[in-house]
């Protein structure tokens, strides 16, 4: 087995209309920097939206999708307010102050946080303080998984979107995604993580 490391922050947010989306916006990975969607829309239609095939292909094995769509994923980070655009999502974010989470995981070193070790560890906590929140697990294709996360900021505001249709304003991430063995917190955030995918040599 060997083990892969993404570095970037991923974004969680639900709105009113029911559709909930987390974008991975990744500045190092094995795989170049790159942004991807996972937008689950109310009646549960999964949808992976990657820039490129073998992007696809990578995060296709690892969590479940009833579709998948290359399309180019463009992030735009102007202070405090995020620009997310491609040919299914147009959407704007406005990103607050640091959550009490946040601050805890801020006053742990990041060399300790992003070890699979501290995330295997923090993964029963996480489960009864964040619902549907897990830093472990198995993934698909055989792979295993661990998220370091070590700081997190609130989404306070939300309007775009998708294939057309308003995806409303800004609510919780409810019920929880269903890409794989863990969600985004239930709480729209911000999270600044180093994920680590354990896949067959």
């Amino acid at each position: 087995m060997r083990r892969l490391r993404f570095h970037g922050r991923i974004v969680g947010v639900g709105s009113t209309s029911g559709t909930r989306i987390v974008l991975g916006h990744w500045h190092r990975t094995p795989l170049g920097a790159f942004s991807d969607l996972m937008v689950e829309t109310a009646a549960g239609h999964r949808v992976l939206v990657a820039p490129r095939e073998e992007v696809a292909a990578f995060v296709g094995a690892t969590y479940r999708f009833d579709e998948v769509r290359i399309e180019p994923v463009a992030v735009e980070v102007v202070r405090r307010s995020w620009a997310v655009r491609s040919p299914s999502l147009d959407m704007v974010l406005q990103v607050g102050r640091r959550t009490p989470a946040g601050a805890l995981l801020h006053l742990v070193p990041e060399g300790v946080a992003t070890r699979p070790l501290w995330s295997a560890a923090a993964d029963p906590v996480s489960r009864v303080v964040m619902r549907g929140v897990r830093t472990r697990g198995s993934a698909g294709a055989g792979r295993r998984e661990w998220y370091g996360a070590t700081d997190v900021h609130a989404v306070e505001g939300l309007a775009g979107r998708f294939d057309g249709v308003d995806l409303g304003e800004l609510a919780p991430v409810d019920p929880p995604c269903h890409f794989g063995f863990s969600s985004t917190p239930r709480r729209p955030s911000v999270t600044d993580v180093v994920t680590t995918v354990e896949v067959p040599s």
